[in-house]
């Protein structure tokens, strides 16, 4: 697989809900890099913790939660996913949407860092 086809694997894994491939695809060492102030938002290591922390969570939180890509940019061992989130908050019934940027970095075919960067209030807008 090459590094843009692992990325585009890891995409596959979020709508499908298949942990077990996120597991596979991921370093043990995964650093997860979320946007600060982010809902539920953090910095976690390892994929267990992020399966846990930021894909289950949300699925508790949103009633529908997406993020729609618009370009992939290839940069060898990192890849870049620009789009946009776009959600229901299942308790205030609010929708939103923000655009956003994913860093990947790639490790021996896996990858091994994410980074988020996107506009937090219009997200938190939607909770309140």
């Amino acid at each position: 697989m090459t590094n843009l086809e692992v990325i585009q694997e890891l995409y596959r894994t979020f709508r499908e809900k298949d942990y077990d491939a996120f597991l596979r695809i991921c370093t043990p060492d995964l650093e997860w890099i979320q946007n600060e102030g982010f809902p539920r938002g953090a910095t976690r290591r390892g994929a267990k913790a992020v399966i846990e922390g930021v894909f289950k969570a949300f699925n508790n939180d949103w009633e529908s939660w997406s993020f729609n890509i618009e370009q992939y940019l290839d940069a060898g061992e990192t890849i870049i996913v620009i789009g946009s989130y776009a959600g229901c908050h299942r308790l205030s019934g609010k929708s939103f949407s923000s655009p956003a940027a994913h860093v990947y970095d790639i490790c021996n075919g896996k990858v091994c860092r994410f980074r988020q960067f996107t506009d937090t209030k219009v997200i938190w807008d939607a909770i309140n």
